[in-house]
């Protein structure tokens, strides 16, 4: 994920200073209240999140909190993650595939009992996109009619109008139908609708307390579940929504959500049974795959996750693509995934992995020593000599720093030069990538939906997830193109023609490797976890079977976790 901030937007640093403030509000407010109930499933979550709010979160562990409290237009069917109804029950599409218009249920309430209307979309999809919300995600409101407009502030080239979100074509045609119009036909646009940027907010809320609503007891949600708190270095903890248009489907009345960045942590507590579910690859001990693959309760898929190095282009000498081609030509890929990642993973030279119907990624760089150093000779670097010392950013977890020692070595000893090593925990590292303060730095991408845009158009010069300050109007170019193109031949190989530039002739990233999927849950005991492309496990179809067992893990046990 990656960000070019325009320049009207609020500056990405006062975003994350009121999601700070708001966290440490709601640790105040709630860090002396006792557990009075146990919690029917316990579930480590990854790293603490860096907000709730669905317009502001990027990450897994943030997101999969926030999808349970508010929800979109469209929800990810547990076992393919495809779209399926949620607030709205059904949808008319134009033959030209440019305009939705939706038909919300008339028993969709908030979590405090008034309706949710078309008028809460509306002002949703035009908040997450207003240039002061700062949405990393904004992004994914391009393809609605004069969205990229709106959010990046440029003008109607036939009026010289500024846009405003009253262009924004998204429209309440009454109190439960909403008119959508496109900028041209979108195959993924039903499940742009389930993802969390989309989700329907309180605007009573946010109106009334600003960066604080999400402060707000009770919280109005549009979702399965209510906050009930959110207990910093402890929990989320997460009450069954009794109002949900669906609650007599949800199973289970209380979910715990734990983080943990250390993943002997969080294996100790699911072996001691202490939680019941672990998410996250980055929770499960590299070194111990071996023998954890042979358990019933590892469970191993493969999905839409790329691992790739981002470049800083703003800064020398990264701005040259010759340095940037020497560093990712001298990587061992393989030997990355098999002695540290080892869980089946595969070696990438693209971004896009595979498994999209009618795509197929082009090849990029493989491993070239000589042509590595003779890149770097060629940009005044000859055998390393005057290369600048450079960091590398990554999060707290084990996995990310055995790869990051690992490059640094592959760095020193094939090009000669000097990687500084730069571990932050994850709230720093989404603020310093956002704001571009890293040389180098690890990344990952999940996908958002199963089309090649969710990994191409992240990249285009005006998208808040580039984080990368590379821009190519040749790409953005190809990239609209190919989402205006109906013809699905046609427009893969427009995306391929975009994925070549990305990943061979200007290389801003450096792919390593596909991600392999793993949870850890025991099928006895849990229903619900579906493996599917994207990853997708939405917490209303969860179900624990034998009734509650576990003991709570103390605060004092995660907080002292290396």
């Amino acid at each position: 994920m990656a960000i070019v901030t325009a320049s009207t937007k609020q500056p990405t640093g006062i975003r994350h200073w009121a999601v700070t403030a708001c966290v440490l509000l709601v640790l105040l407010v709630t860090g002396c209240r006792k557990l009075e109930q146990r919690a029917d499933l316990i579930i480590m979550n990854g790293a603490e999140p860096e907000s709730l709010d669905p317009a502001i979160v990027t990450g897994q562990p943030d997101g999969r909190v926030a999808g349970a409290l508010f929800e979109g237009l469209t929800r990810f069917n547990p076992k393919n993650a495809k779209p399926i109804p949620g607030i709205a029950e059904r949808w008319d599409i134009s033959p030209d595939g440019q305009t939705y218009t939706f038909y919300l249920r008339t028993n969709a309430l908030w979590s405090t009992g008034e309706p949710i209307t078309a008028d809460d979309v509306v002002y949703s999809w035009r908040r997450a996109l207003d240039p002061l919300t700062a949405s990393d995600y904004a992004g994914q409101l391009y393809y609605v009619k004069n969205g990229e407009g709106f959010n990046t502030g440029k003008t109607n080239n036939a009026t010289g109008k500024v846009y405003t979100k009253e262009d924004v074509g998204v429209t309440a045609l009454d109190t439960h139908t909403v008119k959508v119009d496109l900028e041209g036909p979108t195959p993924f646009f039903l499940d742009l609708c389930a993802f969390r940027t989309l989700a329907v907010v309180p605007r009573q809320s946010i109106e009334k307390h600003g960066d604080r609503w999400l402060m707000e007891r009770p919280l109005p949600t549009s979702g399965p579940y209510n906050l009930d708190f959110w207990h910093i270095h402890d929990r989320i903890r997460i009450r069954k929504n009794p109002l949900y248009w669906d609650a007599k489907n949800i199973q289970n009345e209380i979910i715990d959500l734990l983080p943990a960045e250390s993943a002997t942590t969080a294996l100790n507590l699911y072996e001691t049974g202490e939680a019941d579910i672990i998410w996250d690859k980055n929770l499960i001990p590299s070194e111990l795959m071996d023998v954890l693959k042979g358990r019933d309760y590892v469970h191993t898929y493969d999905y839409l996750g790329t691992y790739f190095i981002r470049f800083n282009v703003t800064k020398p000498p990264f701005n040259d693509v010759r340095v940037r081609k020497a560093l990712a030509l001298v990587i061992d890929k393989e030997r990355l995934v098999n002695n540290i990642t080892k869980s089946g993973e595969k070696i990438a030279s693209c971004l896009t992995p595979p498994g999209m119907e009618g795509y197929t990624s082009p090849d990029g760089l493989g491993r070239d020593i000589e042509l590595a150093r003779k890149l770097l000779a060629e940009a005044g670097f000859p055998d390393g000599k005057g290369f600048p010392t450079f960091n590398y950013l990554f999060n707290t977890s084990e996995m990310h720093k055995q790869i990051a020692v690992e490059l640094q070595a592959m760095w020193k000893k094939e090009l000669g030069i000097t990687m500084e090593l730069r571990q932050v925990e994850w709230k720093v590292y989404l603020s310093d990538q956002s704001k571009m303060q890293f040389d180098t730095s690890r990344s990952s991408w999940i996908g958002d939906y199963v089309d090649p845009n969710t990994f191409l158009d992240m990249f285009m010069s005006g998208n808040g997830n580039n984080r990368t300050g590379w821009a190519n109007p040749q790409y953005d170019e190809l990239i609209r193109q190919a989402n205006q193109e109906r013809d699905l031949t046609k427009r893969a190989k427009i995306l391929h023609d975009a994925e070549v530039l990305l990943i061979r002739e200007d290389l801003p990233i450096a792919p390593l490797f596909f991600y392999v999927g793993v949870n850890i849950f025991d099928p006895a005991k849990v229903e619900g976890v579906h493996q599917n492309l994207l990853d997708e496990h939405p917490i209303w179809n969860l179900r624990r079977k034998d009734g509650r067992s576990t003991s709570r893990p103390s605060a004092q046990k995660l907080a002292a976790s290396p």
